[in-house]
Order: C-alpha cells, then sequence, then structure tokens
C-alpha cells in the first residue's frame, strides 16, 4: 500500500508539472501571427524568428517590475537623493571632461546646453556604469505578449526586432533595462531607429561604445521633440500660505498663465511669455513650488515624469557649476 501510494504520488507529481509547464511562446497563436506579419510586411528571415521564439524564456521579474516602478512610490526629497550625490555629480564632471569636444559641437549643432545630455547620461546609467541586464528580446516577449500595455510594448519589439537588422546585431545578445531601454542613453527601440544618430560617420548607430553617437543621439532626440534653443527650463516659486486651494495635480503640458498663478498668491519675478506648469514637490517638511517652461515639458518626453525631469535639471546644474568652477580655476 505504501508502496502504490509512492509510486502513484511521483506519478501525479510528474504529470501535474508537465501540464502546468508553460507553453513555449513559439506555440502560442498570438506569436505566429506576429511572425507571420514580420515576415510578410517587412521580409523578416522567419527561420531566424521562430529559432528566437523557440529558445526565449519568459521573464517574470521583468512581468512583476513593470506592473508596480519602485520610483512611483518615492516622494520627491527621496527621489532627489537617488541622483543628487556628489559621486554622480563628480563623474559627471569627469564625463564633461573627457568628451568636451563632442559635447560643444552638439549642443552648437542641437542647440541643447551640454550639462542636460550630461545629466541625462548620468540619471539614466550613471555614465554607462548600469545600462541593465536584462535580455532586450526576451524583456520585450514578455511584456508584449503579457497584461500589462502589451500593445505598446508588442510594437516595441517589431521596432528591436527591425533595428536589430538595420543594424546587424543580434537580438539575442543585447541587454539593457527591464522595459527594454539600451544604451548609454536607454532608448527604447522606437526612439533608438527615430532619434539616433550615427555621429561618427561609421555606418552604425552605437548607443554602449561610441561617445559621439551617444552624445549627439541624446541632443537629437530633444531636439526633435522640440527643445527650444536659448530658452529657461524651470524657476522656483513661493507662495502665500492662506492663499486657497490650488491645482496640485503637477499636469506636465504648460497649461497656466503667469497671471492666474499671480492670482493665486504666488510671488513670481519674471516676465515669462506663454503657458508654464505648475511644478509642486514634496520636501519633507514642506512643498516647494515650481514653474515648468516648455524645455521643461520636453524633458519630460524622455521620461514623463515631472520628478525626473526636475532630478535632470538640478543635476544638469550642480555639474554645470562645479564645472564652470573647475574652469575658472585652471585659467
Amino acid at each position: 500500500m505504501k508502496l502504490f501510494i509512492t509510486v502513484n504520488s511521483v506519478l501525479l507529481l510528474l504529470f501535474g508539472s508537465m501540464s502546468g509547464q508553460a507553453a513555449s511562446y513559439y506555440e502560442r497563436a498570438d506569436v505566429q501571427q506576429f511572425i507571420d506579419a514580420m515576415v510578410s510586411q517587412h521580409d523578416y528571415p522567419e527561420s531566424e524568428l521562430v529559432a528566437l521564439f523557440k529558445s526565449v524564456q519568459e521573464q517574470k521579474q521583468v512581468a512583476r517590475a513593470i506592473k508596480a516602478p519602485a520610483e512611483r512610490k518615492k516622494k520627491w526629497h527621496q527621489y532627489r537623493a537617488i541622483f543628487m550625490t556628489q559621486s554622480r555629480i563628480k563623474n559627471g564632471i569627469k564625463f564633461w571632461t573627457e568628451h568636451e569636444t563632442i559635447l560643444q559641437q552638439a549642443e552648437q549643432h542641437y542647440g541643447v546646453p551640454a550639462e542636460i545630455i550630461v545629466a541625462i547620461i548620468g540619471v539614466e546609467t550613471f555614465y554607462g556604469k548600469h545600462t541593465g541586464k536584462h535580455p532586450v528580446f526576451a524583456s520585450l516577449v514578455t511584456l508584449g505578449f503579457g497584461e500589462t500595455r502589451s500593445k505598446f510594448f508588442r510594437s516595441e519589439l517589431e521596432h528591436f526586432l527591425l533595428l536589430c537588422l538595420e543594424e546587424g546585431m543580434d537580438p539575442a545578445s543585447l541587454s539593457g533595462s527591464y522595459a527594454g531601454a539600451m544604451g548609454l542613453g536607454q532608448f527604447i527601440s522606437s526612439s533608438y531607429r527615430h532619434y539616433s544618430v550615427d555621429a561618427d560617420n561609421d555606418g552604425k548607430r552605437d548607443l554602449w561604445t561610441s561617445s559621439e553617437d551617444i552624445i549627439h543621439s541624446v541632443a537629437n532626440y530633444f531636439r526633435q521633440h522640440g527643445w527650444r534653443e536659448q530658452q529657461g527650463i524651470t524657476q522656483q516659486i513661493e507662495r502665500a500660505l492662506d492663499s486657497g486651494q490650488i491645482d496640485t495635480s503637477n499636469t506636465l503640458k504648460p497649461k497656466f498663465s503667469v497671471a492666474a498663478l499671480r492670482a493665486q498668491g504666488f510671488s513670481i519675478n519674471s516676465d515669462l511669455q506663454g503657458p508654464v506648469s505648475l511644478i509642486v514637490l514634496d520636501q519633507q517638511d514642506r512643498q516647494e513650488y515650481w514653474l515648468g517652461q516648455h524645455n521643461f515639458y520636453v524633458i519630460t518626453r524622455y521620461n514623463h515624469s515631472h520628478m525626473y525631469a526636475m532630478a535632470v535639471y538640478q543635476l544638469s546644474q550642480e555639474i554645470k557649476g562645479q564645472w564652470t568652477s573647475l574652469l575658472a580655476n585652471d585659467n
């Protein structure tokens, strides 16, 4: 009797495991449709797609991460502390020093300040130290055929495969963020195809090792999203404590007039024209208020977050200030 129970238990575990085992992505009808579309619409080699989808594994950590990004839970003072460190500022100055000529050329060509380019790369990957360890193809398959924003990520998967075809890259060899962002500037696949630049003229757009391509691509991204040369980004403002209720929704797109904000009790020493956004940031013991100009909105096109854009701006100003002081001391 004991032997019978043991054998049946083993068989139950064996067949239960087999029946519960996830099917290969290649066996799914929606994946077959995707492969057929890639072949018919883009003339993508079918044998390569078959091999890729037969070997890819679901990235469960990626599926969990996309549902609840850790940064969403942080207040501004916590978020700011991640990026406004002496180490990140010091490495930003080092990056600027090593690539001064390229940054100057990019600023002149695209009209985007060097400090903004440096700060973006600093915030995104700590100047290349953290470009991501997730396999991009597997991440995009997991998300593209998953539950959260699948339509968006399936489109990114299509862009990724076309990018690899265009640039002669092996889809299975590339790593990036859990959302599929790549290189020092963390471009998603569609952005890589649309905004990256072959600045060193070697026939490839390399956002991992080519300083020229990386810097010019970041600058081009901002220029293509409407960066306005020689215009401001943001400025802090003050408000009387007893001036009533205000809109604290942190709408990214500028929608307020300066006059309307003054009417709500804000002290604004500026002759700004056109709409601005109102940015409300939570410090530990108070709230801060900032005006967001058009270029602040452009920074949020890189990452749709007012805290992200403010971190980039403040990091850029710290780096620029210390960089300027170093130049002055050298002279």
